[in-house]
């Protein structure tokens, strides 16, 4: 039987100047997926973040955006947990991922958190892995120590568009992430979603 997800979690950091940055990918998604659902988020400072409620027949899901900066984006999701009383395998995060090119997204089930702090925080402060994750690639510096500034850079505008349109599979499956059996969704998008070719990064 399928476990219905009850949050969707964008990752980033909140504020202007960090909203472009590569790093803010899960935002990026989760407002995209907001305005297909005509949501709007709104900041709620019980859960230290800016979230939305999708309500449906039987779905009842959660978006959130934390506004914690990354290193403690597990406090908000830990908070949405608790209070409405989640199992960890309702849950998906939202986050960019070097290791994938721009225009390409991935779904995940479980894993290490691959050096992204948020990712980390979260599975400390539930003391699990076991979460969906929605991967977006937004490609690699080529050198491990460039990784930080890369990330909390802005994409070439070239990147964003390719970065954007990598969500335009996973928003029109996004009713199935409510309804369906993860891996069954997963192999799908995955399958489907096949980048083209391009230089390495």
């Amino acid at each position: 039987m399928a476990t219905p997800l009850k949050l969707i979690v964008g990752l980033g950091n909140p504020g202007p100047e960090y909203y472009m940055t590569r790093h803010n990918a899960g935002f990026w998604f989760v407002d995209a997926l907001a305005n297909k659902l005509s949501l709007n988020f709104s900041l709620d400072k019980k859960f230290q973040a800016e979230v939305c409620r999708y309500q449906d027949d039987a779905v009842d899901c959660w978006l959130c955006k934390p506004q914690t900066y990354m290193n403690d984006s597990g406090a908000p999701v830990q908070a949405l947990m608790h209070y409405y009383k989640m199992a960890v395998d309702q849950i998906m995060v939202v986050h960019d991922e070097v290791d994938l090119p721009p225009g390409t997204t991935r779904l995940k089930k479980a894993g290490g958190h691959g050096g992204h702090n948020g990712l980390r925080d979260i599975m400390q402060r539930t003391g699990s892995r076991n979460f969906l994750r929605l991967r977006i690639g937004v490609g690699h510096p080529g050198s491990k120590d460039k990784v930080v500034s890369y990330v909390l850079g802005r994409a070439s505008a070239a990147e964003t568009d390719q970065i954007i349109a990598s969500f335009s599979l996973a928003l029109e499956m996004s009713a199935r992430f409510f309804q369906d059996h993860p891996d069954k969704l997963m192999t799908e998008l995955n399958k489907k979603h096949k980048p083209e070719a391009g230089p390495p990064t």
